[in-house]
């Protein structure tokens, strides 16, 4: 099936989810990832109205815009926070999307929690009648204490359900590695089934994250992988900048559609 290339709303964090929704559309974009990150990008979230919720599905409709993904990050490790997660799900079915998105631990906010590979992948397993009743696949996202591919795809191998993939992110895998992209995901794209295309500049350790083409992620060498191995996950655009952010909204509008302009030099449609 063609591939979906969609932007991701966490590009403009600490705006609006109406800038959002208006810039990845003046970009040239038809999908969308949405996000509901507690204490971090909150666009959409399960404590908000139900009249807020469905006002938000008909601006989405009225953008032309489908929902591929929501990133409703929870540390599922923490039992406490299970309920959280849970209503992510139910809220990325109510959007339409089909994908929920999270991390390990907590992304963005200080998480301690570290757990062997067997003990994650058995928290997850028991997620799994939640996500597939709602029609989902989790996307588990490289980051922090499991910041490369290979370390996820370990994770990924011992849930061994088609209902749960790796959400590679290829700028994580450099500021939480650091690693060489090309090869970290040669090993992971086996079980790669989602991806966030974020591009890094400055050092590896850096909170320097541009527009795809302005830092040195290899992305036609990215690109070719996914086409050599005939793996058709989605791909989802975050613009993250520096740890100063944007200077303005505009800023953030120019940055995506400078992202629709190269990645569709590299053959991608959007």
């Amino acid at each position: 099936m063609p591939r979906v290339l969609a932007m991701n709303s966490n590009s403009w964090h600490g705006f609006p989810l109406e800038q959002a929704i208006a810039g990845t559309v003046a970009a040239g974009f038809h999908h969308i990832e949405l996000t509901a990150t507690i204490g971090w990008t909150e666009h959409v979230f399960p404590t908000m109205s139900f009249r807020d919720l469905w006002n938000t599905k008909d601006a989405l409709a009225a953008a032309g815009l489908s929902v591929i993904g929501l990133s409703g990050h929870t540390n599922v490790m923490d039992t406490a926070r299970i309920p959280d997660f849970l209503a992510n799900i139910r809220l990325a079915a109510f959007f339409g999307a089909k994908f929920i998105v999270t991390s390990i631990g907590e992304a963005h906010i200080k998480d301690a929690a570290v757990a062997s590979d067997a003990q994650v992948a058995e928290n997850i397993a028991g997620l799994l009648p939640y996500v597939t009743d709602h029609g989902l696949t989790l996307a588990l996202e490289n980051h922090g204490e499991h910041g490369t591919g290979r370390r996820l795809k370990n994770i990924v191998d011992l849930i061994d359900s088609p209902s749960v993939v790796i959400n590679y992110d290829t700028a994580n895998a450099i500021f939480y590695g650091p690693v060489d992209v090309a090869e970290d995901l040669a090993v992971a794209l086996p079980r790669v089934g989602y991806v966030h295309l974020k591009d890094k500049a400055g050092d590896w350790n850096e909170w320097n994250f541009p527009a795809p083409g302005l830092g040195y992620v290899d992305f036609p060498e990215i690109l070719s992988q996914f086409v050599q191995a005939e793996n058709d996950a989605p791909f989802s655009v975050e613009i993250e900048f520096t740890a100063a952010g944007p200077a303005d909204l505009a800023e953030v509008d120019a940055a995506a559609v400078q992202a629709a302009k190269y990645l569709t030099t590299l053959g991608l449609a959007l």
